[in-house]
């Protein structure tokens, strides 16, 4: 039995061009886009989905703590605050090994994205407050959207916005080029009850991100810092 409910699959957009056999696509998204009032556009970053909460340290499964070695310094900052988290799950982009891409001006290995308090995600307001409580970074915000416009023009504008380089320097690390973001991650300003997570993120995802012909896990390295 897992000691929390786990992390939910993201539905793409049905434009989104990067999706694999197992994705789930949100094919009447316009219709839930429609009613909410501020959708913020965040960047989505190239890592491992972590999970902080009191119990421990969780990768994508939550029937147990993970103990990758790649999480091993989350863990040791996990020890510092797990005191505090009382109910939070904090969950974050794991950016402390290369994945498919390499980022060159990369100032923090750890990017919070979302933060769950019981049935709840907790708004994207209270989201940061959290994170600077906790030291953490949130990851990159690309855009705010009030008021959506037409279907096909607020399409086309995510389509601009995932042509950009993102804000950490993106290298593709199979050839080493500079490359676009991997893509966007939109998600209701508010906060939302936890069984209506499809209806209030959805993501785009570029075509041919992933390009690893074996798992990143086998010969894993840790990303450089521009601190560093």
């Amino acid at each position: 039995m897992a000691i929390s409910r786990k992390y939910g699959r993201t539905y793409h957009y049905p434009f989104s061009p990067g999706t694999t056999s197992d994705d789930r696509i949100q094919h009447d998204y316009w219709e839930h886009i429609a009613r909410i009032p501020l959708l913020i556009h965040t960047e989505k970053l190239d890592g491992e989905n972590n999970c902080l909460s009191r119990y421990g340290v969780f990768a994508r499964s939550h029937a147990a703590p993970t103990t990758s070695a790649w999480t091993e310094s989350i863990r040791r900052y996990w020890q510092s605050i797990r005191n505090d988290l009382g109910d939070l799950e904090i969950f974050l982009e794991n950016l402390y090994a290369v994945h498919s891409i390499e980022y060159k001006k990369l100032d923090h290995h750890f990017y919070v994205f979302g933060i769950r308090e019981h049935d709840r995600w907790l708004s994207w307001e209270e989201t940061h407050f959290y994170a600077k409580l906790l030291d953490l970074p949130v990851v990159p915000e690309v855009k705010r959207v009030t008021a959506p416009p037409a279907r096909g023009q607020f399409e086309q504008e995510i389509l601009e916005l995932v042509s950009q380089r993102g804000a950490f320097d993106p290298h593709d690390v199979h050839t080493g080029e500079p490359t676009v973001m991997e893509g966007i991650v939109s998600r209701n300003a508010a906060s939302y009850h936890i069984d209506d997570f499809s209806r209030n993120l959805f993501k785009y995802v570029r075509k041919g991100h992933v390009k690893t012909d074996q798992h990143w896990t086998r010969h894993w390295r840790k990303a450089k810092l521009i601190c560093y």
